[in-house]
C-alpha cells in the first residue's frame, strides 16, 4: 500500500486512458453487433492494457497464438474425450503444465496465462451439450484479434510520453519451475473438476479467480494475491451497483451505459497504476467490473443479482483455493526435486 502515495506520471495516465478506452470500445463492439460471450471482449483488453505497460509484437502474437492453441485443444480433444471424465481430466492436467511451465520460465507468460484462462473456461462450458463449441471458439478467437487490435489502437492514440524501464526477468532453478508448475497444474484441474461436479453454468468470474489467484505462482505470492483479489472483488461489485443504481430502469440503453461505464473503468485503472500495476486490488476491481457488464448486462437483465452472486461465488472460490494451495504446496516441498526455492 505504500506504492498508493506515489504520484501518477505521463505515461500512468497514459495507460489509465488505454484501458479505460480499449474496454469501453470493445463492450460497445460486442453490444452493438450482438456478439455471444461479451467477457472476452470486455476483460481481454483489460488483462492486455493493464498487464502489459506499452504492446508489443510479441505480446500480440502470444495472445493471438492463446487463443487458436485453445481453440484446437478444445476442439479436437474435447471433441474426442469431452464425455469421459477421467481420461479428460488427465490431458487437462498435462494442457495446464505445460502452460504454467511457459509461465514459469518468463518468456511466454502471457501466452500461459492468457492460455489457462481461455482453456478453462472453454473446457468448462463446452461440457455442457447446450454450449455451441464452435461459436464458442470462434468467439474466443475473434475477441483475441479484436483485442490486439484495439490495443495497438489505444497505444497510437495513447502513446507513452517517456521510455518505460525494462525489468529483467528473475532466473529460476529447475526445482522451483517444477514446483510452480506442478503447483498451478493440479489446483487447476482440480478447479475444474469442482466446477464440473457441482455443474456451476453461471460462476464464469469465480472460475477466472481461482486461476488468476495462481498467477504468482508460489504459496506466499498466492495468499497476498487472494487479499487483494477479495478486496478488488467488492470495489468492482460496488462500482457495478453504483453505475446500476445511478441507470436504474435505463439500464439497456446503450448509449447510457457507455460513457458510465468508461468513468468506472478510468477510476479502476488509476487505482490500478497507483499501486504500481500487477495483480492488485485496482486490476482485480477491473476485471470483475469487466465481467459484470460484458456477460451479464443485457436489455431483459440487470446487475443486482450477478453481482451480488458474484460476491459470495468468489469469496467462496478464494478460500476453497487458498486450502488447496497450501496442500500442494506442503507436498510438494516434501520432495528435494520439487521443493520451492530461488
Amino acid at each position: 500500500m505504500k506504492l498508493w502515495h506515489h504520484s501518477l506520471s505521463e505515461n500512468d495516465i497514459r495507460q489509465c486512458l488505454r484501458i479505460a478506452a480499449g474496454a469501453t470500445l470493445g463492450f460497445t463492439l460486442c453490444k452493438i453487433f450482438n456478439w455471444n460471450y461479451g467477457v472476452f471482449f470486455t476483460v481481454t483488453p483489460i488483462l492486455l492494457l493493464g498487464m502489459i505497460p506499452k504492446m508489443t509484437s510479441q505480446a500480440a502474437l502470444q495472445c493471438i497464438a492463446a487463443a487458436v492453441v485453445c481453440g484446437l485443444e478444445v476442439g479436437i480433444l474435447g471433441g474426442l474425450f469431452g464425455s469421459h471424465q477421467v481420461p479428460m481430466l488427465i490431458i487437462a492436467f498435462f494442457l495446464f503444465l505445460y502452460k504454467f511451465t511457459c509461465m514459469s520460465k518468463g518468456s511466454l507468460f502471457l501466452f500461459g496465462a492468457q492460455s489457462i484462462l481461455s482453456l478453462s473456461i472453454m473446457l468448462h462450458f463446452s461440457s455442457y451439450p447446450q454450449t455451441d463449441i464452435n461459436e464458442l471458439i470462434f468467439n474466443n478467437i475473434g475477441a483475441s484479434i479484436l483485442s490486439v487490435s484495439i490495443a495497438f489502437l489505444m497505444t497510437a492514440l495513447f502513446p507513452d510520453v517517456d521510455k518505460r524501464v525494462k525489468h529483467p526477468a528473475p532466473t529460476k532453478k529447475v526445482n522451483r519451475i517444477r514446483h510452480e508448475s506442478l503447483m498451478g497444474a493440479s489446483v487447476a484441474v482440480l478447479s475444474f473438476l469442482l466446477f464440473q461436479i457441482f455443474d456451476l453454468q453461471d460462476s464464469m468470474s469465480a472460475q477466472a479467480t481461482t486461476l488468476l489467484l495462481l498467477f504468482p505462482m508460489h504459496w506466499n505470492g498466492t495468499l497476498g494475491c487472494a487479499r487483494k483479489r477479495a478486496m478488488g472483488t467488492l470495489l468492482g461489485v460496488a462500482a457495478g451497483l453504483a453505475v446500476q443504481l445511478f441507470l436504474y430502469n435505463w439500464s439497456s440503453e446503450l448509449i447510457l451505459v457507455i460513457p458510465i461505464l468508461w468513468i468506472g473503468l478510468m477510476l479502476l485503472s488509476y487505482a490500478h497504476v497507483k499501486e504500481g500495476g500487477g495483480s492488485g486490488v485496482g486490476f482485480a476491481a477491473l476485471t470483475t467490473l469487466g465481467i459484470l457488464f460484458g456477460q451479464y448486462l443485457a436489455p431483459d437483465n440487470d446487475l443486482v443479482f450477478s453481482a451480488l452472486y458474484r460476491v459470495s461465488s468468489i469469496l467462496f472460490a478464494i478460500i476453497a483455493t487458498l486450502l488447496a494451495c497450501y496442500l500442494v504446496h506442503r507436498i510438494l516441498n516434501s520432495f528435494k526435486a520439487t521443493r520451492f526455492g530461488q
